[in-house]
């Protein structure tokens, strides 16, 4: 393993485990956008652009849009 991909393989775990530490919705989707970001840099550090790109889709922007759009929906209800 080169340098490249340890410092990819660091980047996924530090970033996997921020997730994971945060505990208010609204900061752990942006960090879990970040993690999809690092999970799509490693899968093109591996040379697997196909699952590179379609993790950068869903991880990096589908997922964190809709948690963000359902803690959106959910606080406003809440403040009625």
């Amino acid at each position: 393993m080169g340098p490249i991909e340890a410092v990819a393989f660091l980047l996924v775990a530090t970033s996997g485990w921020a997730v994971v530490a945060t505990r208010d919705p609204l900061p752990q989707s942006i960090i879990a956008g970040f993690f999809g970001l690092t999970l799509s840099i490693l899968f093109l550090v591996l040379q697997a652009p196909d699952v590179a790109l379609s993790e950068m889709v869903v991880g990096a922007v589908a997922f964190p849009l809709m948690v963000l759009l359902t803690v959106a929906k959910t606080r406003s209800r809440g403040a009625r």
